[in-house]
């Protein structure tokens, strides 16, 4: 295909000098990706849409990890590491019981926070160990911060910095702080009438502190402010509200121009409304269309909160970034994000067994000949002919080395020519990147339209020097529904097969005078019924954890936080018992059952099952024979009689003893045995 890289700047649709080729700018939006990458179904850039990524595998990125080591996107990874600050509301109302018509359980959103943080902690603890976190509470009586502010409590336990890795002593102690908080931290609205304490000024002042640590160039910073009070100002008139509300949205900016990310998880009851545009608009930067998107509605749940953390505690991490070259020196930077990879229980970890410090793995070569210790690095050969052609390390990967890790646009192929068969891996999701080259945004946006509006895929070879691949771009169109962004505009990178990985069908013929066999239409419309009986309703495979994985990390969970029961998981892979005895199901399955197999077939399998009763009776007496020569077998000196000549002094069962346990034929007379012995024994 005829490919003009000028073609990627012409839209039929769009004037090149309109709003869609402007820059965008816009500061702290409250997205996972940067909002500039954003934009609407209709084309056009969007700032304020949320860019929320499927939680399908909120693991993934951690499986990747090993993967990236010697898979095909090894090269350039990206620092993923995160300083993450709760900021948690502990004024009087957050302790006032919500109803859960559900479980007719009355909690108090400081309740369902601290769960929902102490579970993200659990979960932290495996999959991103690395990161590190911070616990801080405001509105409190008591006040511990590196400032002295009033106001403000900071959770740690000894040993730990105030922003450091979660630990399970963290973990445990925070689980239970809801004992003893009113009495050792206390609870009191910080912002009154009369007053000029600024308790949520003070708050972001100690989380902005506690973030100085690392640089915003290799970790993110975020801060999550759990709060169920929409309009914390709201008991103060006048001048010192203003001035208030004035200070306090210009520390959250202060914060947001260090890189620091503010996002707000709003806690309120079923009954009532989180009026997000009273106040926190402004301090989190959302605009008036960002504010009718916003996550609160009277019809959510407290419970909803964990599905909501999750999301913004696991956001999809990039991978790395790659080059795209596309044609005449015309190249772009993309941003590669694993949607789905396979979950596997973390490495093992050996430790000195006195020092318990683990161990650092050195090898070394040693000669053969010598025993002396090689100081030359070792080398390697390929015979070729006669000789043992040498090679060294460096000339190895020179020659291994096929691709430089970048993608190239070979070409266009209609959707048609896509086969499922296909996708040989997960594929890997790809977004733009303006960091490094500009306009990679604007190029990728002009070739995702045209590649949607022709049905057309990008055919591109990426890939390390070990795995090369061809590989299909495909690109996605964003789709939306009331509640938000459903699924991310943007491109699918598919692995395809070369013509040595494709392996055909055997073709299994039949006689020519054999008769094909054939459903009759009572069978099929039987099957037919039984199928509807036991379909699965509204399924989806991000419904079932792995219970292998979920009950490793819980045996770990455990032990860690030193439980002395271990927990139970509930394995949702088990066939649902109950619903396979409902009476429809039944009856459906045993009509299938007598049209395909007949009325007798009951009395045919419980026939069946007696003669394999029978056979298996025989099996278990063989065993119970073979173990009992094994056992006899070991109480002689087979050695010393065979040498001494004195196994014709043993009975025909004692000689059997050797003979069965050795798996020997024990049919014939006494001196058949001894000889068939003998043998075996070499003598």
């Amino acid at each position: 295909m005829d490919f003009n890289p000028d073609d990627l700047f012409r839209d039929d649709d769009d004037d090149p000098e309109s709003e869609y080729y402007q820059p965008l700018t816009t500061r702290a939006p409250v997205c996972s990706l940067p909002p500039e990458h954003v934009w609407d179904h209709r084309g056009k850039p969007n700032i304020h849409t949320p860019l929320i990524l499927e939680e399908s595998n909120l693991d993934v990125v951690e499986a990747d990890k090993g993967m990236c080591a010697s898979g095909a996107i090894a090269m350039g990874r990206e620092s993923t590491k995160e300083y993450v600050v709760y900021l948690v509301d502990a004024s009087p109302r957050m302790f006032y019981p919500a109803s859960n018509a559900e479980d007719n359980k009355d909690e108090s959103p400081f309740h369902v926070v601290v769960s929902c943080i102490a579970q993200s902690l659990k979960t932290q603890i495996i999959n991103n160990s690395y990161d590190e976190v911070s616990i801080c509470f405001f509105n409190t009586r008591e006040k511990k911060n590196l400032q002295d502010l009033s106001g403000v409590y900071v959770f740690n336990v000894n040993e730990r910095e105030p922003l450091d890795r979660p630990t399970a002593r963290l973990i445990k102690e925070f689980s239970n702080i809801e004992e003893t908080f009113m009495s050792e931290i206390g609870s009191q609205y910080g912002i009154i009438s009369g007053s000029r304490e600024n308790s949520l000024y003070n708050a972001l002042w100690a989380a902005q502190a506690l973030l100085r640590k690392g640089s915003t160039k290799n970790a993110d910073k975020r801060i999550l402010l759990f709060t169920n009070e929409d309009d914390p100002f709201g008991r103060i008139k006048g001048a010192p509200k203003t001035d208030m509300i004035r200070t306090t949205i210009q520390r959250a900016k202060d914060a947001q121009d260090m890189g620091i990310l503010i996002e707000l998880l709003p806690s309120c009851r079923p009954s009532e409304e989180f009026d997000v545009s009273l106040f926190y608009a402004d301090l989190i930067g959302l605009e008036n269309v960002d504010q009718s998107q916003f996550i609160t509605s009277t019809s959510e749940k407290l419970d909803d909160m964990k599905a909501q953390l999750r999301k913004r505690m696991f956001k999809k991490r990039k991978i790395k970034r790659i080059t795209f070259s596309i044609a005449n020196g015309i190249s772009i930077e993309l941003n590669t994000y694993a949607l789905i990879r396979p979950t596997v229980p973390g490495a093992i970890t050996w430790l000195d067994s006195v020092t318990y410090l683990p161990l650092k793995s050195e090898r070394s070569s040693i000669c053969a000949d010598t025993g002396a210790l090689m100081q030359e690095p070792a080398r390697r050969f390929h015979p070729y002919r006669n000789d043992n052609v040498l090679f060294t390390m460096d000339e190895l990967s020179e020659i291994k080395k096929v691709s430089t890790g970048h993608l190239h646009l070979l070409g266009f192929k209609p959707l048609s020519c896509l086969k499922d068969c296909h996708n040989l891996r997960p594929s890997t999701f790809l977004f733009p990147n303006d960091e490094e080259i500009i306009g990679s945004t604007r190029i990728f946006i002009s070739l995702h339209r045209s590649m949607s509006r022709l049905k057309r895929f990008a055919v591109a070879f990426y890939g390390s020097s070990a795995n090369p691949h061809l590989v299909a771009l495909i690109a996605q169109d964003e789709i939306t529904s009331s509640s938000g962004q459903v699924e991310p505009p943007g491109m699918h990178m598919i692995h395809l097969p070369y013509s040595d990985d494709i392996r055909h069908a055997e073709e299994l013929h039949m006689a020519i005078d054999a008769t094909m066999p054939r459903a009759i239409d009572d069978q099929i419309k039987k099957a037919c019924v039984l199928l509807k009986r036991v379909d699965l309703k509204d399924f989806s495979v991000c419904q079932f954890a792995n219970p292998a994985l979920q009950r490793h990390y819980a045996i770990l969970e455990a032990l860690a936080l030193g439980d002395d029961e271990m927990p139970e998981t509930a394995d949702e892979t088990v066939p649902d018992e109950e619903g396979m005895a409902r009476p429809g199901v039944v009856n459906a399955l045993e009509d299938y059952k007598v049209s395909v197999y007949g009325e007798n077939h009951d009395q045919e399998e419980a026939e069946n099952n007696a003669a394999k009763s029978t056979i298996s009776d025989t099996a278990k007496k063989r065993k119970a024979i073979l173990e009992t020569a094994v056992q006899e077998c070991a109480n002689y000196e087979w050695a010393d009689l065979a040498d001494n000549g004195k196994l014709k002094d043993l009975t025909v069962t004692e000689l059997k003893y050797y003979l069965s346990a050795h798996s020997l034929p024990v049919a014939g007379k006494k001196e058949a045995l001894i000889s068939r012995i003998l043998t075996h024994m070499g003598k």
